[in-house]
């Protein structure tokens, strides 16, 4: 079955000054446990076991652009491909994580659990191949405010085009800004053109403001959201026509960068990651469908919207079912038809680079999503015979939850 949308074109608000480049997840803290692994809810919930024995994401590769990849994780040796680093201002390289960030979500996506004789954290694809791709500017502080979008928008672009043109299969973006460009939105379409599937966090600001973030506001980009583990929309996941499908993003155990090496957050980051992941076990499967093929069985298969309707501004069409989409995938459609109607937006007005007035600035980003849409209840997702379980395979309710053993005290903050 086909899978359409029609998204609202609508005026952007523009606001006072634009944000910097921010991070989609929240505080992480480090995690001490012996066993990691069995604080993975996520993937009990996903049925991590049962869909490792029909793929593991082998021979797909998916580019990480972010804060950088440390290759030395635990849960991440032999994981790492070798990437490029587009901040050589700052120390080190691609292999050189700033903030961690990156780690994590390549560990959400590929950790393999090696850690301590196999008691690490596992990503939902642990055959994938990560490749980093690094980005300046992300830590709180780098320059200022407009400077922070100018950069984004000006490197951002090249490394999904690097990306691309390096074979990843997936691209994972769980990084954005307030305003997006024409640049990135070519970028985009350079990247579908060759191929790929970009997935980008829709942001953590859902409830302080819920301002537009791009790329995942982006013609192209698939929005991901976050629920918790009782499949209930959170909070601070940011609605509206952007969001396309949700994951798991509350109380994660993941491996991360520096520090102990493991980590445990929230936020759109991490669910974005998953969506990712999912992604690349279905395209391992089945290497010979296009990013159509593999984003329309994603949105075939998921969870929808508790309140019957197609698809809802807080969990878009649903939440992804990694293990439906590998067992019953269904017919993956035409190779060269995109799934959703999001390529042919009208432009959108940005704010101009120095915050000043209301005029457009000189380089319009078209849009799939623009003003924050009107607060409404929050949308939880079920499966299609309308049971509170989530995901194939497990309920919610045999997820294990994560418990003292982690640790959980409050470090620097991470913008999101």
């Amino acid at each position: 079955m086909r899978t359409s949308s029609i998204r609202r074109s609508r005026a952007r608000v523009a606001a006072s000054a634009a944000l910097g480049m921010l991070l989609v997840g929240i505080a992480s803290a480090p995690a001490h446990a012996e066993n990691f692994r069995d604080q993975q809810w996520h993937l009990d919930a996903m049925g991590a076991e049962e869909i490792w024995q029909l793929s593991t994401g082998k021979g797909v590769t998916v580019a990480v652009i972010d804060s950088g990849v440390e290759k030395s994780n635990p849960d991440l040796r032999g994981q790492v491909l070798q990437g490029k680093d587009f901040g050589p201002e700052k120390p080190g390289d691609q292999f050189t994580d700033y903030l961690g960030h990156g780690t994590g979500m390549a560990g959400l996506i590929a950790g393999t659990g090696a850690r301590d004789g196999g008691n690490g954290a596992f990503g939902l694809a642990p055959g994938v191949k990560i490749l980093p791709v690094r980005v300046p500017g992300l830590e709180e502080g780098a320059g200022s405010i407009v400077e922070g979008n100018e950069r984004f928008n000006r490197l951002v672009p090249q490394a999904i085009r690097y990306s691309a043109d390096s074979g990843a299969k997936v691209i994972n973006i769980s990084l954005g800004v307030n305003d997006g460009s024409k640049a990135l939105t070519d970028a985009v379409k350079y990247a579908l053109d060759k191929g790929s599937l970009v997935f980008a966090a829709v942001g953590n600001s859902g409830d302080k403001g819920n301002r537009v973030e791009y790329p995942a506001a982006t013609p192209g980009v698939v929005g991901v959201g976050a629920v918790d583990n009782k499949a209930q929309h959170i909070p601070m996941s940011q609605h509206g026509d952007q969001v396309d499908i949700v994951a798991p993003g509350k109380d994660m155990v993941h491996a991360c960068g520096g520090g102990t090496g493991m980590c445990k957050g929230s936020g759109t980051s991490d669910a974005t990651a998953l969506a990712s992941a999912a992604a690349a076990l279905l395209w391992s499967k089945h290497p010979d469908w296009t990013n159509n093929q593999i984003l329309r069985v994603m949105l075939n298969t998921v969870a929808k919207p508790k309140g019957g309707e197609k698809r809802s501004d807080f969990v878009g069409y649903g939440a992804i079912r990694p293990l439906r989409t590998l067992k019953t995938p269904g017919d993956p459609g035409p190779a060269d038809v995109r799934p959703i109607d999001d390529l042919s937006e009208a432009p959108t007005a940005t704010p101009t680079p120095s915050g000043k007035g209301d005029l457009p600035s000189a380089d319009p980003a078209p849009s799939k999503s623009s003003a924050a849409p009107a607060p409404a209840p929050q949308a939880a997702a079920e499966d299609d015979g309308g049971n509170t379980g989530l995901w194939i395979g497990l309920g919610i309710g045999a997820a294990v939850l994560i418990g003292a053993a982690v640790a959980v005290p409050v470090l620097r903050s991470r913008r999101g």
